[in-house]
């Protein structure tokens, strides 16, 4: 069967900010997006047109990665019933889904993304991938994101070499944490929020906003509600939040457990114009 954009849509889900391994390849009437995701020599690559998406196509680990289990339609529902805003953020793009990513990739490629631009981080966890990575066991053409012990191996000066600058000590840092069992990947999926947030924030380098992403997009905590840039503005404009806002508190009153979901959709919406519109 397949799979139409309003369930998920590949170019809205993975060029929404969630994820950096991820490649759009012309002709423009039929693009192939493609993501890359896992750590090591489990990596793994899909490809795949939106007209060729079917259930057929997502064996048990895409379709793990792409959340197809979760009933999108009726979060959508239950977030349109809140606001005209948050019903328009649903209807400007329904296919996003919050994919299922490796934790310690998710955590690192945030790190990564502080102050940068979406090309930038692109290149560099490339560059990143092919410098220290393990070849994938599947397709020796793809390199996986490479292990926290990898990443603490390389000098600083190794880092700054592949474009991180100034972040290239916080990638030392959270790394080290990893190796070293400060950071506990696996308690992140299910400890109190407030308890996984506290112990990724020890870290030098990790602030609220990457913890916040790291746990949403690496762990599928839906109850995380990552503010940025653009969140801050819309929730500043359509909801009168202020930076004396309790954002995590505030979001799971409005939204529920699955605030997080929520989120994405106003960060797309926003991010591509939806602010101006509203004006």
């Amino acid at each position: 069967m397949v799979i139409d954009r309003n369930t998920l849509s590949l170019e809205d889900t993975l060029f929404s900010g969630q994820c950096f391994r991820v490649f759009k390849e012309w002709p423009e009437e039929d693009p192939v997006f493609s993501v890359i995701s896992g750590v090591g020599s489990r990596a793994r690559k899909f490809s795949c047109s939106q007209k060729e998406l079917s259930e057929e196509v997502l064996d048990s680990y895409w379709s793990h990665f792409f959340d197809m289990k979760t009933d999108y339609k009726a979060l959508k529902d239950r977030f349109s019933k809140t606001s005209e805003i948050m019903r328009k953020a649903c209807d400007y793009a329904p296919g996003i889904r919050i994919l299922n990513q490796d934790p310690w990739e998710a955590l690192c490629s945030f790190v990564v993304s502080q102050n940068n631009n979406i090309k930038r981080i692109m290149g560099i966890i490339d560059r990143m991938c092919k410098t220290f990575g393990s070849v994938s066991e599947e397709d020796p053409s793809v390199h996986g994101f490479p292990t926290a012990s990898q990443l603490c191996e390389a000098s600083e000066d190794d880092l700054r070499a592949i474009g991180l600058g100034f972040r290239a000590p916080y990638i030392k840092n959270t790394a080290t944490a990893v190796v070293e069992g400060l950071i506990d990947l696996d308690s992140l999926k299910t400890e109190p929020i407030e308890q996984c947030r506290a112990s990724l924030m020890k870290v030098k380098g990790i602030g609220i906003k990457v913890a916040d992403c790291a746990l949403l997009f690496g762990c599928h905590r839906l109850d995380c509600f990552p503010m940025d840039v653009w969140m801050k503005r819309v929730m500043a404009d359509c909801y009168a939040w202020n930076e004396k806002t309790n954002c995590a508190k505030e979001a799971v009153l409005l939204f529920g457990s699955s605030a997080g979901v929520a989120q994405q959709y106003l960060f797309h919406w926003a991010r591509n114009g939806g602010l101006e519109e509203k004006q």
